[in-house]
Parts: structure tokens; C-alpha cells; sequence
């Protein structure tokens, strides 16, 4: 059949009409199934399985990056940014773990975006291969001259590539950079076989093409010098400072201005040094130096009116005090020394000369530090499960932590000696006699945010036996909210010598508290607590009750400064001791 002119241009048109609609119609869903979304598009975290996870999975992808892949300069690699800068909100649908590593349990939409120098995903990255940024245009292709010389050079001498197996891999583009590196590289191993004698005639011929390939790079190998003497003078100054080798010093100084009832306005203060000695990446031995000022609170005051201190801050029965940091010597004195080590992966063993319970026991995420959140050191630990007379001072011991298999599961004990110092031929001092602390713990982490922790402590202090039973729970209601609970249960027999009385009681101790995290202002941390030290019809004529807040705010990385409101009744367990109320400004400086 054969058309005229005007029909066939009739047919042209709508060929030209058919394809258009046909590219229009395939090209929208496209975009939206090939393409990649914008990182601020959060998935939603109950999405059971994506295209991404089945993608990985089958095509093995962790497997074939190269571990020790170099990317070029002026680029981030993941592990330079431990914390991932874009997470969700979910703890289970966080695409980037604490490592920098892709989770390849993450429940995404979208495919992983590579890092920006920022360390923050690059937005507008496609799943197309990739095409060369502004930064790369004059980097050298993989079809240049240059890239294929200088990769035939280096793989016929040995010369160390950016790769382990010494080879290059793909057809990556070299950054000006890099091939400026394998340039040097190879003009120093051929101008050492020509030092050797070397001068056969493919050498020369190589010779010949390396001297092309510095002439046109000179302006990178140039560069590239001036850099490694900026980081050598940089290393030598860092040397030339640096405290020790093996040693990282660190420090802390708490400040406290306290006004309470019945007391002058006192400042307080305690000053630590941290020695932390590594000699692998799997031990760390630590010396600890102290002094303070003598200071004291008005709860303390009131808890040494009578002469006799049963629950202060240095309580000779148990620790119920007001400020955690009252009462430090003046002198520097050896307060920690102990070295940690793990014969295995899930064992961790300490052995000191100077140890505290609190330091291995006892832990609770929202009562746990006298320098960050509650102050009082009865909000921080059990008072009869960290006993304060072995805890106050340290001794010498031995500390146990396995957490089988990375379970869920972790074991805990530990044995210390106060006075293991003490040569005396009666029945106390040494490593065995009067006074020690046998301490275990099982803890059970169900999740993130529940934990639950059953303790005993049998100890014999000032001619006392002590058996005693705790349980220390912690539960997250959120991201910002969280309640704690510590509860205990002891026995005490014996002629206390500190006191100068027979004791045959059954004290009860509890305390409970809500953590609270961003409140009015983002990174701040609160917190009130409430309980009663040491319940018992057989120490006192009343019972003693704590209440403390707290509000932490950071001023800077090395600086925070807390206000602090604490309440105690019936101190020492005296219905006499009036009710103390006290006000403290903590103010803690850490380097």
C-alpha cells in the first residue's frame, strides 16, 4: 500500500505522540519506584520488610565492600562518625547503629545514602551508577593514559595499592590525591632498583613513562608533600605534649554553695584525678587521686549533732546523707587502683588494691552519679547492699562481670577488703577477717527499657554480721520519662564496736524516682527521688526520710552547673533532729 506525502507525515506525528505518551506514562512510576526519597521522609517504623533488606540480602552486599576500602580525600568514611546524625525516634528503626555501620536489621524504605563530609546522609543520591561530583571532575578516569600506566606500573613492581591485596579494583576514579600517593610510591620503589643496579631495558622504558606521569601530576605530588610534612610537624608536636604513651589523664572538680536550716551557708568541693592506663584495647588500670575541702552540709550537721553519725554521708551503719562529696580530706590521698582485663569477650575481672562496691554493683541508669544527677549517695546505691563503711574508704579485692554469650543475662560479684592493709594477730584486718563485703548481682535487661537487678551482700563490719537482700529495677517510660526503684532487706547481729551497742534487727530500706531528660530545655537532665535509708524498730526512735530534685544543666562540654533541693526528717533516725531543708548550687568542671 503506498502512502502519500500528507500520510505519511499524519503517521510520523502519531508515532511521535504514541512514544511521548508511552515515555511519560513509564517514566513516572519509575521515578518514584528507582529513585530515592529525601532523607528528611522518615519510614515508619512498624514497616515489616523492605526492597532495600531484600536487596541485601540477596545480593550479599555487606560482603562485597572491601573492608579496607580508602576512600579519597576530602570524603567521610563511617567510622569516623560514631554516631549516626539521622535516627529515628524508634531505637528498632534506626538505620545507622552507634558504630557507623549500616544495621542490616533496619527497618527502611529507602535505599542507604552515602555520607556527606558532614557525616550526614546525602540527600540527593540516586541508585543510578555513579557519576563523578564537582570535587572529582579532575580526578583521573580509569580510561586516561595516566590510570592505566600508573596501574600497570604498580601492579609489575609490588608497589602497595589502595587495597590489601595490592591491586586496583573496578573502575573507580582516582582522586588527584591518590594517584599522586601511587605515584610517589612507585617513583621511590624504581628509583631504589636503579640504585641497586637495576638498568635493564624495561626499566628504562618504565623510567620513561614515570617521569611523563610527574611532570604532568607535579602540582598533586607537590601538594601531596606539603601535606605529609604538615602532618608530620602535627604528630611531633602531639608527641612532644602528650602525657604518656599508654596514659590518658583526666579530671573533675565539683563546687557546691549550700544554705540549709540550722546551718551557715558552706561551699563544698571535691577534686578528682583519673589516671587511665591501657596497654591493649582490652584492659585499663586505674589510679584515682582525691582531696577535697573539709566541707559539710547542713544534713550532716544535723546527722554529727550528737556525736554519734549512724546514716551521714560517712554513717558508721548505713549511708543516708545529704551531699555525696562532703567531708573529702584536703590531702591528696589514693582514693581508686584497680586494673580491669577480659580473658574473654563476655568475662571482665578486677583486681585492686583500692576498690569501691559502687564502682561494679548497684548501677541504675537514673541514680547513679553524684556529679550528673541525685547527689545523695542513698539515691545512688543501697545502703545495705553497698555497704558505706567498705565503700567509703575502698579496700582491696577482686570484682567478677559475665555476661554469657551477649545474652541478656549478667552476672555479677565481688569480695573487698577495707582493712586488707591491717597486720593484726586478733580477729580483725587482713584480707579474710573484719571488714569485708561479699557482693553478687544477677541482671536481667528484658529490653531497653526494662532492667531488673536481685543483689546480696554478706558482710562482717565492726564485729556485725550482715546478710542482706536488694532488688534495683529500672523502667523507661519513653525517651525522656523513666521511674527507678531500689529495695532492701537485712539482717544485722553482733556487738557493734563503732556504736557501742548489741544489734539483733531486721532493717528494710527503699527508695523510688523518676529520671526526666529534655525537660523545657533539649539535653538537660531532672529528677526527684524519695525513700527511707534504714527502717527499723531497733536503731533510733523514728525513721529517717530523704526526698531530693534536681535539675542538670550543661553550660558546655566541661561544664554543667545543678540546683538542688533536698529534704530530711527524723535524721539519724531521731525524732528529735528537726526537719532540714537545703538548697545546693553543684557546679562540676571536667578536662
Amino acid at each position: 500500500m503506498e502512502l502519500s506525502v500528507k500520510q505519511c507525515l499524519r503517521q510520523r506525528i502519531r508515532s511521535r505522540n504514541l512514544l511521548a505518551w508511552s515515555l511519560l506514562i513509564w517514566g513516572i512510576p519509575s521515578q518514584i519506584i528507582c529513585f530515592p526519597k529525601a532523607a528528611n521522609s522518615l519510614p515508619s517504623p512498624k514497616q515489616q520488610e523492605t526492597a532495600v533488606s531484600t536487596f541485601i540480602a540477596e545480593n550479599d552486599l555487606y560482603e562485597a565492600i572491601p573492608e579496607n576500602f580508602k576512600l579519597s580525600a576530602g570524603e567521610a568514611t563511617a567510622a569516623e562518625f560514631p554516631e549516626a546524625s539521622v535516627t529515628s525516634l524508634d531505637t528498632e528503626s534506626q538505620s545507622v547503629n552507634k558504630s557507623g555501620n549500616l544495621n542490616k536489621n533496619a527497618q527502611v524504605s529507602d535505599p542507604p545514602t552515602p555520607a556527606n563530609e558532614s557525616g550526614n546522609p546525602d540527600i540527593n543520591t540516586n541508585t543510578s551508577p555513579q557519576q563523578p561530583s564537582v570535587s572529582q571532575l579532575s580526578d583521573v578516569q580509569p580510561t586516561d593514559w595516566a590510570y592505566q600506566a600508573l596501574r600497570s606500573l604498580m601492579e609489575r613492581y609490588g608497589v602497595l595499592s589502595g587495597y590489601s591485596d595490592h591491586t586496583f579494583r573496578g573502575n573507580r576514579p582516582l582522586s588527584r590525591y591518590e594517584f599522586a600517593a601511587g605515584l610517589a610510591a612507585t617513583m621511590d620503589k624504581l628509583d631504589s632498583l636503579i640504585g641497586n643496579g637495576f638498568r635493564d631495558q624495561f626499566i628504562q622504558q618504565d623510567l620513561i613513562t614515570l617521569r611523563r606521569l610527574e611532570r604532568e601530576y607535579r602540582s598533586a605530588l607537590d601538594d601531596l608533600a606539603k601535606r605529609l610534612n604538615k602532618t608530620d610537624d602535627r604528630v611531633t608536636r602531639l608527641e612532644a605534649h602528650q602525657f604518656s604513651a599508654t596514659t590518658k589523664l583526666q579530671g573533675q572538680a565539683i563546687v557546691a554553695f549550700t544554705q540549709g536550716s540550722g546551718a551557715n551557708s558552706t561551699i563544698v568541693s571535691r577534686e578528682r584525678l583519673n589516671l587511665l592506663t591501657s596497654f591493649n584495647s582490652n584492659d585499663l588500670l586505674l589510679t584515682q587521686l582525691e582531696a577535697g575541702n573539709n566541707g559539710d552540709d547542713a544534713i550532716g550537721r544535723a546527722q554529727k549533732s550528737k556525736n554519734l553519725n549512724l546514716l551521714g554521708t560517712t554513717g558508721l551503719i548505713a549511708n543516708g546523707g545529704g551531699l555525696d562529696y562532703v567531708d573529702v580530706d584536703s590531702a591528696f590521698k589514693l582514693r581508686r587502683l584497680y586494673y580491669s582485663f577480659r580473658p574473654v569477650s563476655d568475662l571482665s575481672v578486677t583486681v585492686g588494691a583500692k576498690m569501691s562496691p559502687r564502682d561494679f554493683i548497684d548501677h541504675n541508669r537514673y541514680a547513679n552519679n553524684e556529679a550528673v544527677d541525685f547527689s545523695s549517695s542513698f539515691f545512688i546505691n543501697n545502703p545495705l547492699i553497698v555497704q558505706n563503711q567498705i565503700d567509703r574508704y575502698g579496700g582491696a579485692g577482686v570484682a567478677i562481670s559475665w555476661n554469657p554469650g551477649g545474652s541478656a543475662f549478667t552476672i555479677r560479684s565481688l569480695y573487698i577488703a577495707a582493712d586488707a592493709n591491717v597486720v593484726n594477730s586478733n580477729g580483725s584486718g587482713g584480707l579474710f577477717k573484719d571488714r569485708y563485703q561479699a557482693s553478687a548481682e544477677v541482671e536481667y535487661s528484658l529490653s531497653n527499657q526494662l532492667a531488673l537487678r536481685l543483689q546480696y551482700t554478706r558482710a562482717e563490719i565492726n564485729n556485725t554480721d550482715i546478710n542482706a537482700f536488694g532488688v534495683n529495677a529500672e523502667y523507661a517510660l519513653n525517651r525522656n520519662l523513666g521511674i527507678f526503684t531500689r529495695l532492701g532487706f537485712g539482717n544485722y547481729q553482733g556487738f557493734n564496736t563503732a556504736i557501742n551497742q548489741n544489734l539483733d534487727i531486721n532493717p528494710f530500706s527503699w527508695a523510688v524516682g523518676f529520671g526526666i531528660r529534655n525537660l523545657v530545655i533539649p539535653g538537660t537532665v531532672g529528677g526527684i527521688a524519695v525513700g527511707q535509708p534504714f527502717v527499723t524498730d531497733g536503731l533510733g526512735n523514728s525513721t529517717q526520710t530523704n526526698i531530693e530534685a534536681f535539675y542538670n544543666l550543661e553550660l558546655s562540654d566541661n561544664v554543667s552547673i545543678t540546683p538542688i533541693f533536698s529534704v530530711v526528717t527524723n535524721a539519724n533516725n531521731d525524732s528529735s533532729n528537726n526537719t532540714i531543708w537545703q538548697g545546693a548550687l553543684r557546679t562540676v568542671i571536667s578536662f
